[in-house]
């Protein structure tokens, strides 16, 4: 396998920039695998561990490095040819403060701050282990900060949010890969339509989904706020849900609160709960997974499913069962491919009384625990996990390593029912059904389930995406749970 690198010093850019970089050159013809990544010492051990040569060793942090693999010595170096050739038009020349040439960008955050003295918020992505430094920067400069940076410390984390109570700021994620504020999305976040519903999420495709459940309902948002992953444990309190709900009880335009997280740590969840009570709004809860908790306060509600918490927001009835389903003739194997960690978590919560055990990296129990498809039992894969993308694009940008799963296993003479979700908005694959649908097109067996979460609003389109989608032979549910019901029908009735 031969492997070809390009280095660029002293050039930046963000993960979800590099990611689709990555994703264009490994959809060139002959380029087996590509990364491109700053070359910060976490990411040379990453390459390592991954068998790719020590060339690049020699780089920084602040350095852009691209590695290819493939057969081809000749293919790659022009791949590379067509990666310098983009980031050479991305890049602008360095001015001063004050040119009117559009051309200037500031080199800190203190330059940036100075410059627009009205900004709000800092965005953060940079490799995990100096975003810490860029947010305690953002504090102090008095502004609110949105981590979309992973591998980030727990400790540092808690720092960061003490300090943030302290000067009476927010501090969104690390991890914080989903915010909509004030009808602008952040990270990756779809366009929805305005309204009085604010949503407070320590999960992206959790937020995702409600929002876009809720502008198809005919509802609106007013702030969609991401906590991080992490904020509902026990280690750091609910710290970010906290902050977040103050603000949301303080905001005029918001009449109705929607919490969405994975199981929290029951003692945050109390104290989530009773800050709930104290915003004076219905709130629904969503506790993907969780038992209802008990003697809930009088404005709190409940919801199963992400789709229940947005129809009771929105003050809809709750979607009936679903329709009549097909069915995949002496096949009795479910097999879920996600790239939403918590879409692959609901489904999981949804079809597990039907099938029983579900094998998975993010699974309900411990102990059904896998790191891939073992074959043989009911397996949903969070494709989006760290495990699967250290090096390689976010699967929602990147639809490749997915679609040989899928064909895979689709493959597998046992396999009734497929499920995937298909993920729209800022940051997303351009067109997901173009991806999707020749493969869905090739199945002769198992059903493809599924759902898509975007609107009409989104670059790539809902319907359209739909549209295509269903022509292709793809069974699609207005949500995930509702996909998830479906899918578990099929595998759970096949046999008989």
């Amino acid at each position: 396998m031969a492997v070809e690198t390009l280095l660029r010093r002293g050039l930046y850019r963000d993960s979800v920039t590099l990611m689709r970089l990555a994703a264009a050159l490994e959809a060139r013809p002959g380029v087996a695998r590509a990364s491109a990544v700053m070359a910060t010492p976490a990411n040379l051990d990453m390459l390592a561990e991954h068998g790719v040569p020590a060339a690049g060793t020699d780089a920084g942090a602040n350095d852009l490095l691209v590695v290819l693999e493939g057969d081809d010595g000749e293919i790659l170096a022009e791949a590379l040819d067509a990666a310098a050739a983009l980031l050479d038009s991305e890049a602008r020349p360095a001015a001063t403060a004050g040119d009117d040439t559009g051309s200037w960008r500031p080199r800190s955050l203190a330059e940036a701050r100075e410059a627009l003295p009205d900004a709000a918020l800092a965005l953060i992505s940079c490799p995990g282990e100096y975003a810490a430094a860029e947010a305690i920067k953002a504090l102090r400069l008095g502004l609110d900060a949105m981590i979309f940076s992973d591998n980030v410390p727990v400790g540092d984390e808690v720092a960061l949010k003490r300090e943030a109570e302290e000067r009476g700021r927010l501090v969104m994620g690390p991890d914080c890969g989903t915010a909509i504020i004030g009808g602008v999305p952040l990270g990756f976040a779809n366009r929805v339509r305005r309204g009085t519903i604010g949503v407070v999420g320590a999960s992206g495709t959790g937020i995702q989904q409600v929002t876009c459940l809720i502008d198809r309902i005919g509802a609106g948002i007013s702030h969609a706020i991401g906590t991080g992953g992490r904020d509902l444990s026990g280690a750091v309190g609910g710290t970010t849900a906290l902050r977040a709900l103050a603000m949301l009880a303080d905001d005029e335009s918001t009449r109705t609160v929607v919490l969405v997280s994975k199981p929290p740590d029951d003692a945050v969840m109390r104290r989530v709960l009773d800050a709930a009570a104290g915003t004076g709004k219905p709130v629904v809860a969503c506790f993907i997974g969780a038992a209802a908790p008990e003697a809930l306060p009088g404005n709190v509600r409940c919801a199963a499913t992400l789709e229940e918490a947005a129809c009771l927001a929105a003050g809809v009835p709750i979607p009936s069962a679903p329709p009549e389903v097909p069915r995949a003739a002496g096949r009795n194997r479910l097999v879920g491919l996600f790239s939403g960690g918590t879409l692959c978590y609901e489904a999981q919560a949804v079809a597990a009384p039907v099938l029983g055990r579900i094998l998975s990296n993010a699974p309900l129990d411990p102990r059904d625990a896998c790191d891939g498809d073992p074959g043989g039992a009911h397996v949903m894969l969070d494709l989006g996990d760290d495990a699967f993308t250290r090096g390689r694009p976010h699967p929602m940008i990147d639809y490749g390593p997915r679609l040989e799963r899928i064909r895979d296993a689709a493959s597998a003479p046992d396999t009734a029912a497929i499920l995937i979700d298909v993920v729209l908005g800022t940051g997303a694959h351009e067109d997901p059904a173009s991806a999707l649908a020749p493969v869905i097109g090739e199945f002769d067996g198992p059903v493809a389930v599924g759902s898509v979460c975007g609107t009409d609003t989104d670059p790539q389109r809902l319907s359209r995406q739909e549209a295509a989608l269903r022509e292709a032979g793809m069974v699609l549910a207005e949500s995930n749970a509702r996909a998830a019901r479906i899918a578990a029908e099929i595998a759970g009735g096949a046999g008989s």
